[in-house]
């Protein structure tokens, strides 16, 4: 069976509503709704006014973790004062879901590399999940969307550390990199069944740099904005992401695929669709 990827080349805050509305999912009870709260000094990141459409639609509370690498939002702390800076808690009740430990632990029995996700323990307090992620290229990961946003982006401080290392935190920047991007699908899996596939994604493919939101000093983006994507399956609508950057005729294009052929992203959607919660076989439905 395909996933329906709803696509849109058209990108506006009444865009992203328009496409969740297609897509005929209601997400059910307390919605937590991911977002990437952006490093400081990071210029790419999409801001909070460009979510604010969508996350009051679902009447959503904007769920992030604490980093596992030195910046600005690695305590609890410097995360929150970042978060009011960049005015994400002026629009929005936000809950830094790592803010006191312990850890919620996710068991992923079915894991290649880990058999275990560490995430913020508030997770709990949610029924669903709004999946907001700014598609892009990454230093580690080569890519980063709905994948990354479930995996990373969920875990926790300690859970970042321990999917880097895939499963020796010690490890974080030295771990086998392909055992990395199992790690990354194996511990998306987890929340996926957290929540009982309560889950809808948005993937925005503006604002494209080879870096990450996660980077202080980032790259300019180096090819033109592509459009809007929103699907119930986080491996489709990756995929369609990797295949539109693919299909366009922009001359930046050959830099961004760099960065994601040099870090073989492609292997975290196939190690997430030979886990069997997605499917890289899509219908995309173009709304103009």
């Amino acid at each position: 069976m395909s996933a329906k990827v709803y696509f849109s080349r058209t990108i506006t805050p009444e865009k992203v509503l328009e496409l969740y509305k297609l897509v005929g999912k209601d997400l059910p009870g307390k919605v937590a709704v991911k977002v990437h709260s952006g490093e400081k000094g990071n210029q790419n990141f999409l801001k909070p006014d460009f979510w604010k459409p969508m996350i009051e639609h679902v009447n959503g509370t904007v769920v992030e973790c604490n980093t596992a690498y030195n910046g600005e939002r690695n305590t609890t702390e410097k995360h929150k004062k970042l978060i009011e800076y960049h005015g994400w808690s002026h629009y929005f009740n936000v809950d830094l879901l790592d803010a006191e430990g312990p850890d919620l632990e996710l068991a992923i029995p079915e894991g290649k590399m880990i058999q275990k996700n560490y995430v913020g323990k508030n997770l709990v307090n949610y029924d669903s999940m709004l999946v907001l992620s700014h598609f892009k290229g990454h230093p580690m990961g080569g890519y980063g969307g709905a994948l990354k946003q479930l995996s990373i982006g969920v875990g926790s401080s300690f859970g970042k550390a321990y999917i880097h290392g895939a499963g020796e935190p010690e490890k974080i920047w030295t771990a086998d990199h392909d055992s990395f991007l199992e790690s990354m699908a194996d511990a998306a899996k987890s929340v996926v069944d957290f929540f009982k596939g309560e889950l809808v994604y948005v993937n925005v493919m503006k604002n494209m740099s080879v870096d990450c939101d996660c980077c202080a000093v980032a790259e300019d983006p180096c090819i033109a904005d592509i459009g809007i994507l929103v699907s119930t399956d986080p491996i489709a609508i990756d995929q369609a992401c990797i295949d539109l950057v693919y299909a366009c005729s922009d001359p930046g294009k050959p830099h961004l695929l760099e960065r994601i052929e040099s870090r073989n992203g492609v292997h975290t959607i196939e190690a997430a669709a030979a886990l069997g919660y997605g499917t890289r076989e899509y219908e995309l439905v173009e709304v103009e």
